[in-house]
């Protein structure tokens, strides 16, 4: 019953899983865009001769990664963006000669070094900011499609668990339970991982070239974009993931029929049979059919710990570890982590259904003792990684990245809580399985158990008469023979229950390993938005840009709009409702200051992880024209918005208050009125 209890659970984790990576917004740009050339919502006064992009760190780009549309919506930029100057981190296009006085629109999207999809659109104005037709159709390449997005976090995520039931299963069959190999539960665990990280893989490479490109999911089969992406670092990696899963396909199949095969025929030899000369020809036997195990089990752990580290190599490649500081250190430290990731998290699924099929206490005290050493590398490997990535003390509370590791650490604080039970559990199962093994070598016990039997065997058939003699006394009463039906199937529902649980040591192990599976789930859902999350380094870069280039104060007696939006996000957290307060100087055409103060329903200003800002014309179909908001203090956000022309404007504001919680409020304005 606790198996099917934990099936259910660990199936609606997974589902929550998918459902928060699927559903969750894009993330923001790993290659933070830094500086443009015309500054974003700036006036120049002749036209330039073409537009450049500089971001954190290198990016790729293809045929149409930055689009230049004038005033009437129409293209102005000859294609074929390339890097100024030949650096990498840059991105530049020419524009056509001739350009008119007006607002012009920018939208780009660009591949950045650690494999991620960045994108956005901004305004700058040539001679004075005017009227401009371009809708939110024309530059919504610049955005993933919602669809594809979703689909391709999920793949993702599908991703990551696979990886770590596949590895952390097959190691625990390899380092604690040999016996396993030949299980219909570890048989069907090692195939789940093997089919969803084949899938996923799978969906992952077609479904790339889409979200890169900001198309629709019929693109998904396009052949040239599935080109295009294997020519990439992460079509690179997806390939090479495919070949590594065809060997491991060969493994496992090994794993199970070599390994299996050979445990059983170990069993066999090591059967005791009674006679001294029969059991020391077994005792032969068995250390016969012992070596070539040995010898199995060293080939099949070689192997399978080459085909992991390769595995995961096809992660740390293709991702924050492969850009940045001390990348040489970098790479073997994050593929070292995620295989430490997934010995603990998916040793944990096996070991629940070991338990369930019978493992004792050797099993999981191999398997304490494999979790203790992967959860020293996973602390040694994350608090590198954690430097590398957020950079700063401040920058753990200041970033989303920094907040989302803050999260991960109290997770995994919470499951080495649950494992110091599990360890407890396991050395009363040791204890208990001693105490068994004295009370039958102990021959003046054993002969007082066979009196005791006696006695009881006499007393409970002295029951069963009794109870026999009853139900014939009661065979006329149909009320009394219901009570005793009832009676007979809580007794055989309890027995079944006593069978599945074994002893109370067993089933609090059980428990125990439970929780750990799942917290683990929330482990790898932080572990997802991690990596989708732009690391701290990048955040201050992008801070300290957008302070350099802030805008000078207005003037002296400007006209100032003010706009209060309650929100509800629907959380419990701090910040989830109160009021977004927006103000806007001097609420005139060309640049206007912002101000975007939040505070709880006590009108205390308060944190909340992220702020939206766009503004949009209906009548005019012009936006939404998405504003770069800089962090200013608590609950305080301020910007630079360059609205073109005068007219009923709609501000919408998003306030997110966790991963999961948002809430986008809209209000009028009148802009130059």
């Amino acid at each position: 019953m606790l198996l099917r209890k934990a099936r259910t659970w660990l199936a609606t984790a997974g589902a929550l899983l998918i459902l928060l990576i699927g559903t969750a917004s894009p993330a923001a740009a790993h290659a933070a865009l830094l500086q443009t050339d015309p500054a974003q919502n700036s006036v120049v006064a002749t036209e330039p001769a073409a537009v450049t992009l500089t971001f954190s760190e290198g990016v790729s780009l293809f045929g149409d990664s930055v689009r230049v549309l004038d005033p009437a919506g129409k293209p102005v930029d000859l294609g074929n963006p390339g890097h100024a100057d030949g650096k990498g981190d840059t991105a530049t296009v020419a524009l056509r000669p001739g350009l008119g006085n007006g607002t012009y629109t920018v939208a780009w999207r660009a591949v950045s070094a650690d494999t991620h999809v960045v994108g956005g659109a901004f305004t700058f104005s040539i001679g004075a900011a005017s009227d401009t037709s371009v809708s939110a159709s024309q530059i919504q390449g610049a955005q993933a499609n919602g669809t594809v997005s979703a689909l391709y976090g999920t793949g993702r995520a599908v991703a990551y668990g696979a990886f770590a039931l596949l590895v952390g299963v097959a190691a625990f069959v390899l380092l604690c339970w040999p016996r396993g190999a030949r299980t219909r539960a570890v048989q069907r665990l090692l195939m789940g991982g093997w089919v969803a990280l084949l899938a996923s893989t799978v969906a992952v490479l077609l479904l790339r070239g889409p979200y890169e490109q900001g198309s629709g999911l019929g693109q998904a089969f396009n052949l040239s974009l599935v080109r295009g992406s294997l020519d990439e670092r992460l079509g690179t990696a997806l390939a090479a993931r495919l070949l590594l899963l065809a060997a491991a396909g060969v493994f496992l199949s090994l794993l199970v029929g070599q390994l299996g095969q050979q445990d059983t025929a170990a069993e066999q030899a090591q059967a005791p049979t009674g006679d001294p000369e029969e059991d020391e020809l077994r005792r032969l036997e068995r250390r016969a059919a012992d070596r070539p195990l040995r010898e199995a089990r060293l080939a099949l752990g070689v192997g399978g710990a080459l085909l992991a580290l390769g595995l995961a190599a096809t992660w740390a490649a293709a991702d924050h570890a492969a850009v940045g500081i001390q990348v040489w250190v970098a790479l073997p430290f994050d593929m070292l982590h995620l295989i430490a990731m997934a010995c603990w998290l998916g040793g944990l699924v096996a070991l629940l259904f070991a338990l369930r099929d019978g493992a004792g206490a050797v099993v999981a005290e191999r398997f304490s003792k494999v979790a203790l050493v992967s959860v020293a590398a996973l602390v040694a490997t994350g608090v590198y990684q954690a430097w590398r990535g957020v950079g700063s003390w401040g920058a753990l509370v200041d970033t989303e990245y920094g907040r989302l590791l803050l999260i991960k650490v109290g997770l995994v604080l919470l499951m080495l809580a649950a494992a110091w039970f599990s360890r407890r559990w396991t050395a009363r199962l040791r204890a208990g399985a001693v105490g068994a093994v004295a009370v039958d070598l102990t021959e003046g016990l054993a002969q007082e158990v066979e009196q005791v039997d006696v006695r009881v065997a006499a007393t409970v058939g002295e029951a069963a008469n009794a109870a026999e003699e009853a139900t014939r006394d009661a065979t006329d009463d149909p009320k009394r023979q219901a009570q005793l039906a009832r009676q007979r199937a809580a007794v055989a529902t309890a027995g079944v229950r006593r069978a599945q649980d074994g002893s109370p040591a067993q089933a609090g192990l059980r428990r125990s390993v439970l929780i750990e599976a799942m917290v683990a789930i929330g482990v790898l859902v932080v572990t997802t938005l991690l990596t989708n999350s732009p690391p701290g380094r990048v955040a201050a870069q992008v801070a300290a840009a957008g302070a350099s280039t802030a805008a000078p104060a207005p003037s002296a007696g400007a006209r100032t709009v003010e706009l209060k939006l309650p929100y509800n996000t629907g959380g419990t957290e701090q910040g989830a409702k109160g009021t977004a307060t927006l103000t806007v100087t001097p609420a005139t055409t060309g640049a206007d200051q912002l101000t975007l103060l939040v505070a709880d329903t006590a009108g205390k200003p308060v944190d909340v992880p992220e702020t939206q800002l766009s503004f949009t014309l209906p009548d005019r179909d012009i936006g939404p024209l998405p504003v770069t908001l800089t962090k200013a203090g608590t609950g305080r956000w301020t910007g630079t918005a360059q609205i073109p022309l005068a007219g009923e404007w709609v501000a919408a504001v998003v306030v997110r208050s966790s991963d999961i919680d948002q809430d986008t409020e809209t209000k009028q304005l009148t802009i130059g009125g």
